[in-house]
Parts: C-alpha cells; sequence; structure tokens
C-alpha cells in the first residue's frame, strides 16, 4: 500500500463523516462513525484479536486480510479525531534511524517529564 492508497482511503473515510453527508444506512463507514468512538474502537479491538489469531495459526492470507482489516478501522479512528495516515507516517519517519530499545526508552523519559515525575 503506498501513501498514495492511504491517502485516498483516507479520502474516502472522511466522506462517510455524518458531518460530510455521510448516510449511515448506505455506508459502513457512516454507520460507525454515528455509532460513536466506543464502537469504532470496539472494531480495532476485534480485529487485532483476529490479527493474533491469523498469525498464530500461521495463514498467511488471513494474516494479510486481518491486517488490512485492522488498518482500515484504525484510518476510521485516526479520522475520528481529526487526524491522518500522513500523521502516522510522519511519526514512523521521525523514529527512522532509532533502535527500537532506544525509542522505548525516550518515551519513558517523556512520559515521566510529562507526569511531572
Amino acid at each position: 500500500m503506498s501513501n498514495d492508497t492511504l491517502a485516498r482511503l483516507a479520502a474516502i473515510i472522511e466522506s462517510r463523516k455524518p458531518a460530510a453527508g455521510g448516510d449511515p444506512d448506505k455506508s459502513y463507514v457512516a454507520r460507525l462513525f454515528s455509532k460513536g468512538h466506543d464502537a469504532i474502537l470496539k472494531k480495532i479491538g476485534e480485529e487485532a484479536t483476529e490479527v493474533v489469531m491469523a498469525a498464530k495459526d500461521g495463514d498467511r492470507a488471513r494474516i494479510v486480510g486481518e491486517v488490512a482489516d485492522l488498518w482500515f478501522h484504525s484510518m476510521v479512528a485516526l479520522a475520528a479525531h481529526g487526524l491522518a495516515p500522513a500523521d502516522v507516517l510522519a511519526e514512523l519517519e521521525r523514529r527512522e534511524g532509532l533502535s527500537g530499545l532506544e525509542e522505548f526508552a525516550l518515551r519513558k523519559v517523556q512520559q515521566r517529564e510529562g507526569d511531572g515525575s
């Protein structure tokens, strides 16, 4: 999936928001938006669990399909919070070149500073 694909999908998701005229009777995404954040988050949890189960089974095609579902529902959550895939990509680019351990340590320091500890 290229950045262009993500951007096109994000635009479609934005167009399905009720404020943009999305009709919950005609659009799954509009229906999710109309049900609110909890419904969107529940779908993300369900899809994440399905990714885990597919990976545990080692079914490559199912893994890809479930990750696609997880990404899609994550994009709905991003849109619900006024964010876009570009925001996530920018964060990934920011992390590029850091080891995972360095990134984890940096986040812990930032969290402590934010907590005032």
